[in-house]
């Protein structure tokens, strides 16, 4: 039995192998796995919980590494299509001196946003108790359509629907474009996760409390808005409180976000019954905080996500 279902994109992220410096200025590139959904899968399993992918790569070199990748650390690559119409994406990343994140993408089109609902794997999606999924895969066909089946699929089944809004304006056709398509699925989602940034780009509002009031909705279970190194803030229903983050020596903070949900949602499979309640939820952003943090560490997404030990030795040595 599968825990956790992520769908979307799974590219390679080439970064600078020296920080702090803008692509231009960048002497040589490392060759590192990602795609936020499959950063997510990675982790997850990396912590020790069973997932599996859902996506689209090319039948190429990259398509076959990045399948190795997740093979690697044990996520259930069944799911996993090959295309032969597409290559597989790939994504330039750097993190500036100001810390600054600079993108650029070659996806056109890339084989993930061929990705089609012929093509999902029902069954994997049946079985889980989590269906995790970003907003990249909803910018255009068929890869939207392939989304919002699997999203129909998983409230269909009453599988807990997890969102991460990543906000990659490049990527869209324009501003109103991606607000629109980051919103289109918001209602369906029972868990979301949102940084401040996203969540000021969404609703115009600087204040948290006044910008997550705004798009709150009836279904929704948790929110919560992650802060980078301060940590995050969390909502339900019936409670709202903040978390504190944890000092690590940041070297690349590709893929923290991902780490971050990763740590989140198995923190919710941990306490199944009482997740929900303040106690266990400053329990559970407390380990979405330490994973975040480490995967900062080390330069890449999947490389650099952490184990369930490291993530322990952390918590123990703060002592919070």
């Amino acid at each position: 039995m599968i825990d956790v279902v992520t769908l979307g994109e799974l590219l390679i992220d080439f970064v600078p192998t020296v920080s702090g410096v803008m692509l231009i200025e960048a002497p040589a590139f490392k060759k590192a796995p990602g795609g936020a959904p499959a950063n997510v899968a990675a982790g997850l399993a990396k912590l020790g919980t069973s997932c599996a992918f859902l996506g689209k790569v090319g039948d190429d070199a990259f398509g076959w590494f990045l399948k190795a990748t997740l093979d690697a650390v044990g996520v259930d690559t069944r799911g996993l299509v090959f295309s032969q119409e597409a290559r597989t994406a790939l994504a330039f990343v750097s993190l500036t001196a100001d810390g600054e994140r600079e993108f650029m993408f070659y996806r056109h089109p890339s084989a993930d946003m061929l990705f089609t609902p012929e093509e999902v794997a029902v069954d994997l999606i049946q079985g889980a108790k989590i269906f995790h999924i970003g907003s990249i895969s909803l910018i255009s066909d068929p890869a939207r359509s392939a989304t919002q089946f699997a999203l129909q699929v998983a409230r269909q089944q009453g599988v807990l629907v997890s969102y991460d809004p990543n906000l990659r304006l490049a990527l869209w056709p324009d501003a109103q474009a991606a607000k629109a398509g980051m919103l289109s699925i918001w209602q369906q989602a029972d868990l979301i996760k949102v940084s401040e940034e996203e969540l000021l780009f969404l609703t115009g509002l600087e204040n948290i409390d006044r910008a997550v009031e705004a798009l709150w909705h009836e279904d929704l279970q948790l929110l919560v808005v992650t802060l980078g190194a301060e940590g995050c803030r969390y909502y339900t229903n019936q409670s709202q409180g903040s978390v504190e983050g944890f000092s690590v020596q940041s070297v690349d903070t590709t893929g923290a976000g991902d780490g971050f949900v990763a740590g989140l949602l198995m923190g919710v499979l941990k306490y199944p019954e009482t997740w929900h309640e303040d106690s266990m939820l400053r329990e559970v952003c407390r380990l979405a905080n330490a994973v975040g943090a480490l995967t900062t560490t080390q330069r890449g997404a999947i490389p650099a996500l952490p184990t369930k030990a490291q993530v322990d030795a952390l918590i123990k040595s703060i002592g919070n």
